[in-house]
């Protein structure tokens, strides 16, 4: 047996209008609905957008009819109440309230949204209400009829479950397909984990105007995902300006504020004419600042207010400046450790924190090294404007390298980038064979060797244990360079600074002493502690170890 058929929709004020004999001539929508001999209406919830005496005539009128035609359909009005029919906010505000007070009953009737009648506004509030499942029903059109007047209307219902719809739903999928692939360059990367990484970055992109904030090592490719992603917005018409970028770490003093925020002339020695600035550039469009850690306190400040308000000071003018643009930034630094340490503004943090992604770097995606070998050969191609290949055995070799643990990949992409174009470049003939593949792999190991500091020897960090600290205290074995190694591995540890390396092997030497982590926090901050009120030693400790990648228990005394 059929269910109870509840249908919902609008008084139509021009449509359902009519009095006197006349209007059983003219085709009224919620009238003629009620008429259908296909479709039994049990329940007509009839919207009335106002109270006002009119439209109460109207409805008295159009609910007489309807009963006479169908004497089995209920018909129940809400008086919504709607001041400005054309309010797209308060029209979908009363909808979405009437919903959700709404007794639906799924399991025991079936439920249509008749969407003929009402306002613009009212039927594309009604389609948005049904496809989020506010309301759990189909849509309802319903037509007049064609001459002559005794052919009955046509009425056609639509399921807005997409799920059902095999073709259209194929159709989307390629569609995201094609994103994921656009953001990717067309790199069939074969890692799951960055598969998922991109496929939330395209989502997030295309859906969100918010900032978003690319980290990872240098070379993990951030500049070129930044304008992929401004490229996919452009293909989907959300922007309509410039993609502007540019590496903080190249600004300084005035050139710095003046660059991404102009001056007008006069404004300093040198400013000979008016500088719109890289804000103003990037209106209506994307501006990617990449090393943003790298900004100066005056220019991290009037960044954030331009982020906030929309709205800044260029150089020596007193008339503010305006640029609707989104952000992208990017940084290799721990931006929440430079906070800590006073580098970095907490509010801006927080601005441009909302959306965080970490591009991992190439010897975290070995699945990938092939792809990306493919990629930067077939591009090196195109820039020396000749055919590349590689041998069978030149490829293999270079892989088998490439993916080995003795492959540090420093520089990441940029150094995977070089090392072809320096094989396309020495190719006789662009074929790349073995000999070339053995030579790089040299010349690789060697630049990488050179990064690496100088191995200290292991005696010369010893200390007397009479009256010393804790890291004094630490056992003599192993020298600056050997505990950094043996906790990190001798590859990890050779893609550290020498400062950072050094003050790592210090931090390490005291955790190895200590019995806990917040005994090894309070030897290390000992100084600085005593001048908070509330120091947390523990917790500033776990934040720069995990800047290494590292946590307590990897460099908790051994037992």
């Amino acid at each position: 047996m059929a269910r109870p058929v509840v249908v919902f929709g609008f008084l139509g004020t021009v449509l359902d209008a009519g009095f006197g004999p006349k209007r059983w001539e003219r085709w009224r929508p919620t009238v003629d609905l009620a008429r259908r001999e296909d479709l039994v209406v049990r329940r007509l919830e009839l919207f009335a957008e106002r109270d006002e005496r009119d439209q109460a005539s109207l409805a008295k009128t159009v609910i007489a009819d309807v009963r006479q035609v169908s004497p089995e359909t209920e018909v129940r009005t809400t008086a919504l109440g709607i001041r400005d029919p054309w309010d797209f906010e308060e029209v979908y505000g009363r909808l979405h309230d009437f919903a959700r007070a709404y007794p639906f009953r799924v399991d025991r009737e079936d439920y249509l949204v008749h969407i003929t009648t009402g306002t613009h506004v009212a039927q594309i509030c009604l389609f948005l209400l049904a496809e989020s499942r506010h309301v759990p029903a189909r849509l309802l059109q319903t037509s007049p009829p064609r001459p002559p007047r005794s052919t009955a209307g046509s009425v056609s219902i639509v399921d807005l479950d997409l799920s059902k719809y095999a073709r259209l739903a194929s159709r989307f999928q390629v569609e995201k397909v094609e994103g994921l692939d656009f953001l990717k360059a067309g790199i069939a990367t074969r890692s799951a984990a960055y598969n998922a990484l991109i496929e939330r970055i395209e989502r997030v992109a295309i859906a969100s105007k918010s900032p978003i904030l690319l980290s990872g090592p240098t070379g993990a490719g951030k500049s070129q995902l930044a304008r992929r992603i401004y490229e996919l917005k452009k293909t989907r018409r959300q922007v309509t300006g410039d993609f502007v970028d540019v590496n903080c770490a190249t600004l300084r003093g005035d050139a710095a504020m003046s660059t991404l925020f102009g001056h007008v002339k006069g404004a300093f020695t040198g400013a000979l004419s008016d500088r719109p600035g890289l804000l103003r550039r990037a209106d209506g469009g994307v501006l990617f600042l990449d090393e943003i850690g790298e900004l100066g306190a005056d220019e991290q400040a009037m960044l954030l207010r331009a982020l906030e308000e929309r709205s800044f000071f260029p150089m020596g003018s007193d008339k503010l400046a305006q640029s609707d643009f989104q952000l992208l930034a990017g940084s290799h630094r721990d931006l929440v450790a430079d906070v800590a340490s006073g580098r970095f503004r907490e509010d801006l943090l927080a601005r441009i924190h909302v959306w965080t992604f970490r591009l991992p770097g190439l010897r975290e995606r070995p699945d990938d090294v092939a792809p990306n070998l493919d990629f930067e050969v077939d591009r090196v191609a195109q820039s020396l404007g000749v055919r590349v290949t590689m041998t069978r055995d030149a490829r293999a070799r270079f892989l088998a390298f490439a993916e080995s643990p003795a492959a540090v990949w420093s520089g990441n992409f940029r150094d995977l980038n070089a090392a072809v174009t320096r094989m396309a470049t020495l190719a006789a003939g662009g074929r790349i064979d073995a000999d070339l593949v053995d030579d790089e792999i040299a010349r690789l190991h060697e630049s990488w060797r050179g990064a690496s500091p100088p191995r200290a020897h292991t005696g010369d960090r010893a200390h007397a244990a009479s009256g010393a600290h804790a890291a004094d205290r630490a056992p003599a074995a192993l020298g600056a360079r050997d505990v950094v190694e043996d906790v990190m591995g001798e590859q990890r540890a050779a893609t550290l600074d020498r400062f950072d390396r050094a003050q790592l092997a210090d931090v390490l030497a005291v955790c190895r002493a200590s019995p806990s982590l917040s005994a090894a926090g309070r030897e290390l901050f000992a100084a600085s502690r005593a001048k908070k009120s509330a120091p947390n030693d523990a917790d500033r400790l776990r934040k720069y170890l995990a800047r290494f990648g590292l946590a307590w228990s990897d460099v908790a005394p051994k037992a």
